[in-house]
């Protein structure tokens, strides 16, 4: 399995962290990127091995990629979790180049929200997955890459800490 980054950008979020980093068992880095959090976050960061750096006003998203260690970065928010499948298939995950799949440029992932009617599940995949060399954005997650090939398992975004 290639190692993989995960990457969270937080502020103030110690109430939902600890959910997020939980799962993250199959990434070889965790890599907060915090945004001048005020409660606990990065007491609760630290306690699940994660590396964190301060946000930069003036940088890009892609600025953050530099500093991971490994050449792949699962990108999620504070607020969600992948879920057990998600995780089985991180470890089961090999090099495209492995699979046969060199033009792959990102991978995605099938987004269960919670709402108060219960469960949405987003019928496009969410691209989360990418190369360290990334360079599309939407806000602090990468834009959708059409051609990623969505990943076995599902992130789960709760609305409640």
């Amino acid at each position: 399995m290639p190692p993989i980054t995960a990457l969270l950008h937080t502020d103030n979020d110690a109430l939902r962290l600890g959910r997020a980093l939980e799962m993250l068992i199959p990434c070889d880095e965790i890599l907060i990127v915090d945004h001048h959090s005020q409660d606990a976050t990065c007491r609760i960061a630290r306690q699940y091995g994660a590396r964190i750096v301060p946000a930069s006003q003036d940088a890009a998203p892609s600025h953050y990629l530099d500093l991971a260690s490994h050449p792949w970065i699962l990108c999620l928010q504070p607020t969600e979790s992948i879920t057990e499948g998600l995780q089985a298939t991180l470890y089961e995950w090999a090099f495209p180049q492995r699979q046969g799949l060199q033009s792959t440029s990102a991978f995605s992932v099938f987004v269960k929200e919670e709402t108060a009617a219960g469960w949405l599940t987003h019928p496009a995949p969410e691209t989360r997955l990418v190369p360290r060399h990334w360079n599309q954005w939407r806000g602090r997650i990468p834009a959708s890459e059409p051609s990623a090939l969505a990943l076995e398992g599902e992130l789960l975004r709760f609305s409640l800490p």
